[in-house]
């Protein structure tokens, strides 16, 4: 069985430990080129999050987060049993366009707010009346948290989906430090987010789709 190919263990790791808090049975895409390795993963929200880290990589191969995290963890260099077909989602093209820069602040009291606002909801309801949990959340992560003007095109609207994807994975940083600046990207039909540890994308709504494959989706 080849080995991971993963030199960046610490950085690897981060990214597998915040993905398998969020989703214990998350499946994990590597994919390498150029001695490096950017690392997938798909969060229960529909967002699709990434992580480029040093080393050659195994070449392109979905594995369980939580297995490959355990070999790190262990110093281990083999990678774990391939599962490929349960890599159902497209990638973004990899060119992308900067359409204007956030503030790290701005983005983690964004995030922070709407988990307030979640508890606070789930807790007392909505004008006396009992809301479900999982209702509140999914419109809260619906909500347009940012809208940015590019100088040519229409304006890009960044839902919260986005804003608490590169929050809870860390991605900008540590939380005793003062969060870095963040890139509104466009990539086609793809919007992301891109912070100094990570960049999280979704695709518009009307152009979301579900891949049902035995190997991976070309892109």
């Amino acid at each position: 069985m080849s080995g991971h190919g993963l030199l960046g263990v610490p950085d690897a790791g981060a990214f597998l430990a915040r993905l398998t808090r969020l989703d214990p049975a998350a499946p994990v895409r590597l994919r390498s080129s150029g001695g490096r390795t950017a690392l997938w993963a798909h969060l229960p929200w529909d967002v699709l999050v990434t992580r480029e880290v040093a080393g050659p990589g195994p070449g392109d191969a979905t594995v369980s987060a939580a297995a490959l995290l355990a070999v790190l963890a262990a110093g281990g260099q083999e990678l774990p049993d391939r599962r490929d077909t349960q890599w159902r989602w497209p990638l973004p093209p990899p060119a992308s366009q900067a359409i204007e820069s956030v503030a790290g602040a701005e983005l983690t009291r964004l995030a922070v707010a709407a988990a307030g606002t979640l508890r606070e909801v789930t807790t007392g309801g909505v004008a006396g009346r009992a809301v479900g949990q999982r209702q509140v959340r999914d419109a809260l992560l619906d909500h347009v948290a940012l809208v940015v003007t590019p100088e040519r095109g229409d304006p890009v609207e960044v839902s919260q989906r986005l804003v608490q994807a590169v929050a809870r994975m860390g991605f900008l940083g540590p939380r005793d430090a003062e969060p870095a600046e963040a890139r509104v990207r466009r990539a086609g039909s793809w919007v992301g987010i891109s912070a100094p540890y990570g960049v999280a994308w979704r695709q518009s709504a009307h152009k979301l789709t579900v891949m049902t494959m035995t190997t991976h989706p070309k892109g």
